[in-house]
Parts: C-alpha cells; sequence; structure tokens
C-alpha cells in the first residue's frame, strides 16, 4: 500500500493505524498500488483521502484551538478507514504495547473518570475495551507497590522447543535440530547466573521474582534443569523471593522427573499451556502433543503439589472456530487453572496473498472479536479477574492480550515486566536486561546474543557486557 504524509510529521502514527486495518501490507512513501492513503494538512484543515481498490472515501476535519493535531489526523484516518472497511476495531486509534500504563498516566493526570472518558471520547476506544484498563490498572497498582528501590528480577531464556509453532515470533528452535548445543549451552548459562548473581549481590538488591521462558524450559531434562536450578541457589539471596514461574508449555515435555525438579528448587508457578483443546488446530499450528496429554499433563501437575497453574490460549488460530475456543475456555475453568491468558493471534504478513476478497473479508476479525469477548464473559463470571495486560503489532482485530486470574494468584513477573517497575537481570540467548532507575524512570537496555550458536561462540562478549549494570547503577543510585 501507498501512504502519503503530505505537510504533517505524523507519520508514525499514520502507519500505525494503517497496520491495525491492513496487517498484511508493506507500507510504501512512493509507485502505483490497489491501496492509496494520502493525509494532508493544510494550516488547520486536515485532509484524508482514500483508495482501497474500487472503493474511496475523502473526509476533511477543521482542527480546533489547542486541538493535539497528531489525535486530530489520527482519528480521521481511522474514521476514514473504519467506514471503508465496515469494521471499528475496538481500541480505537490507540496501537502502544501498554494501554494500562497509559490509562495509569492519564488518570494521575485527570482522575479515574476523567482517564476513562478521555479513552472513550478522544482515543474512541470503546467503553469495554477502556473498562478493562481501569480494572487491570488498578490490579497492577497494588502488585507495583510491592517494588521496592532495590528490587530486581531474573529471566532466565530456555529457546528450545519440541517443535516450532508456526505463529510464533520468539527466538526458539527445535530440539532435533539443535540438540548438540544444549550441554555446552546450560554450561554458559549457569556461568552467567553466577556472574549476574556476584553483580546483584555487590550492588544489594533485593531479587523479587525469577521467571524462566523460552522457548520450552521443560524441553531440557531433569538433570540439565536442577544444574540451573542450583546455580541460581548458589548464586542469588532467595529469602525475599516472591515469585518462581517455570514455563511448562509444552504438555509433552511434562515428566514426573521434571516436576519433581522443579518442586525441589522451589517453584511455585507454572505454565501449562495448550493454545487449544483442539486437536486439528494443535496439528495445523506444529504441535505433536494432543489434548488429551495436556490434561494429563495438568492433573500430573496436580499429583505432585502445583496449586498455581497458569494456561495460555490463543484466539484466530488457524482452522479454529468460535464453537472451538468456547470449549478451550471451558476446558481451563473446569480443570481449576488458577491463571488463563488469553492471546490474540498476531499475523505475518509474508504467509499471505493481499487479494481485494481478502482486504474486505473482516470475518477472522469479527471472529477473533467474539472468541475474546467470550474469554472475557466466561472467565469474570467464574470468579477471574484480569490483571495483566498487552499487545502486539499485527494482532488479529487489534485485540489485546489479557491474564487472567483467581484471587492472590497474579503472576508479578508479569506485571513487573509490563509496567517496567523495575529492573530484569536477563541470562541466556535472546534475553534482554532492562535497567530501571526507579526515581528519574531512565531505562537502559544490554542485550545478549539472539541464538544459541551465538551466544556460545560470543559468550566472552556477553560476560564484558555486564559491566554495563555497574555503570548503570553507580550513574543512578
Amino acid at each position: 500500500m501507498i501512504l502519503k504524509a503530505v505537510n504533517h510529521p505524523f507519520e508514525f502514527d499514520m502507519k500505525n493505524l494503517c497496520t491495525i486495518f491492513f496487517p498484511y501490507e508493506k507500507i510504501k512513501s512512493e509507485g502505483g498500488d490497489d491501496i492509496v492513503i494520502i493525509t494532508e494538512r493544510e494550516e488547520n484543515t486536515l485532509t484524508v483521502e482514500a483508495r482501497v481498490y474500487d472503493k474511496s472515501l475523502k473526509k476533511t476535519h477543521i482542527s480546533e484551538n489547542n486541538e493535539d493535531m497528531a489525535t486530530a489526523m489520527s482519528v480521521l484516518l481511522y474514521n476514514v478507514l473504519s467506514e471503508l472497511m465496515g469494521f471499528k476495531p475496538a481500541w480505537g486509534i490507540l496501537f502502544g504495547v501498554r494501554p494500562a500504563k497509559l490509562m495509569h498516566r492519564f488518570a494521575n493526570r485527570y482522575g479515574e473518570q476523567g482517564a476513562r472518558n478521555y479513552f472513550i471520547n478522544k482515543f474512541l476506544v470503546a467503553p469495554p475495551k477502556a473498562d478493562l484498563a481501569v480494572e487491570i490498572m488498578k490490579r497492577e497498582n497494588k502488585i507495583i507497590s510491592l517494588s521496592s528501590e532495590n528490587s530486581f528480577s531474573l529471566y532466565v531464556s530456555i529457546p528450545f522447543c519440541p517443535t516450532r509453532c508456526s505463529y510464533c515470533s520468539f527466538v526458539s528452535h527445535s530440539i532435533e535440530r539443535t540438540k548438540k548445543l544444549i550441554e555446552p549451552y546450560v554450561d554458559l548459562l549457569c556461568a552467567e547466573i553466577e556472574k549476574t548473581g556476584e553483580i546483584a549481590s555487590s550492588l544489594n538488591l533485593r531479587l523479587e521474582t525469577v521467571y524462566f521462558g523460552g522457548g520450552t524450559p521443560t524441553t531440557l531434562d531433569a538433570v540439565l534443569l536442577s544444574r540451573i536450578f542450583t546455580a541460581i541457589e548458589n548464586s542469588f539471596d532467595l529469602s525475599n523471593l516472591r515469585e518462581y514461574t517455570v514455563e511448562a508449555g509444552r504438555p509433552d515435555t511434562v515428566t514426573p522427573q521434571k516436576l519433581t525438579a522443579l518442586k525441589e528448587a522451589g517453584v511455585s508457578r507454572i505454565s501449562i499451556n495448550p493454545q487449544t483443546f483442539n486437536d486439528e488446530v494443535l496439528a495445523e499450528i506444529g504441535r505433536k502433543h494432543t489434548s488429551k496429554q495436556t490434561i494429563e499433563a495438568f492433573n500430573l501437575a496436580r499429583n505432585y503439589g502445583f496449586d498455581n497453574i497458569n494456561m495460555d490460549f490463543i484466539a484466530g488460530l488457524p482452522k479454529d472456530n468460535y464453537d472451538s475456543f468456547k470449549n478451550s475456555i471451558n476446558t481451563a475453568v473446569k480443570l481449576g487453572a488458577e491463571s488463563v491468558t488469553v492471546h490474540t493471534l498476531a499475523l505475518k504478513s509474508a504467509a499471505y496473498m493481499v487479494t481485494r476478497e481478502r482486504t474486505f473479508d473482516i470475518t477472522d476479525r469479527i471472529t477473533a472479536c467474539n472468541m475474546v469477548d467470550y474469554s472475557n464473559e466466561v472467565l469474570k463470571n467464574n470468579e477471574y479477574y484480569p490483571y495483566y495486560m498487552y499487545r502486539q503489532s499485527k494482532s488479529l482485530a487489534n485485540l489485546e492480550n489479557v491474564g487472567w486470574c483467581k484471587e492472590g494468584r497474579e503472576c508479578l513477573y508479569n506485571v513487573y515486566m509490563m509496567d517496567e517497575t523495575h529492573s530484569v537481570f536477563a541470562v541466556g540467548a535472546g534475553a534482554v536486561t532492562r535497567l530501571k532507575d526507579t526515581k528519574s524512570g531512565k531505562i537502559e537496555r544490554i542485550y545478549n546474543y539472539k541464538y544459541p550458536y551465538e551466544y556460545i561462540d560470543n559468550f566472552d562478549e556477553i560476560i564484558s557486557r555486564k559491566k554495563g549494570i555497574y555503570d548503570f547503577y553507580n550513574e543512578y543510585r
């Protein structure tokens, strides 16, 4: 598609809005195309003209004194595209990752009700989404208040999976292709953990949460998992630890031996993530387990004493439908999962042929909206509440990802990450250490090499970069 920004500096906002309506299109500024959008400012007059195949529409807005021009142009573009496409994304003109954090900022300025009204009236957010942002903001604030100036969290990256899911955007590699890298990876990961622990101790920092992600951490066998757990126990003061989470995401990686290792390490929260309880959909997305295996893994974890289990689901998966998704959510509720995270499928443009028919076909977006609405209703009716939220670019219908949980079963790490509450020391391939000065709000990041083979080959450089942690705390403390 062609997007032209004439006489204004709001091209970034315009691109993000166009991505909401046309997630499969590559945006260019010149040339010919079936989709052409021109946004123009002439003093206080804003104009948006759009042609989408054989449909076209032009609207003009005369801005008022002191009106925010970027917002006004965004609203105008949103209205033009909504009318052309026959679909109004429920988050209006908002495209940021952290809507609850934005709500918090406006609540500080206008009060809770004023912030809600601002979302609805200025950003065109649907009232139910604005209410969701308010509720999550209040829930998050309780968790954020637990963190102190010296608090930090630890993230451990295990970038291996049994197979790679078709929708995956994380740094993860199938075990079949990278098996020979696993043991050397764990050796170096333990060394990085030790070094990171030394730094945390010398800075007198307090570890609040530990989170193992990936990938699928339980792809590793029990012996290797125990080695990493031992490295953490030997390297960090765990006396103030509020939460210890390990993603056992693939049910086919859950075994008695691994559950024993997790339990002995003090892991208090695990995720067993079906994504769906439809076996046809599982096969389509590249998962080798069945719904039956998910239930068996869940019950096995219960038998080993795990009383805080999360389950993830994705609305909009290929070959899934509304009734199938309803069954998935209902099954998680019936099992009694302490938390349920409902994601929306993030789209990949490379695998899609853009045609006129597909451009105007909003069936998948309507279905995803219905799926998310159903999950919200059922989970709320079964005494789950939303406690954290984030959004991804190119998600179906620009929808959100929300974590729901029973009372007192929040994942603190998720909130600390999404709010950017305090520093997160991250170890492993693809890990990003985020340093936060709680007084000034200053944030800096230190990046590890992305892939396991890069991590192994450049380990000395990774350790060298850790000096940046000292530099940051010396400057901002």
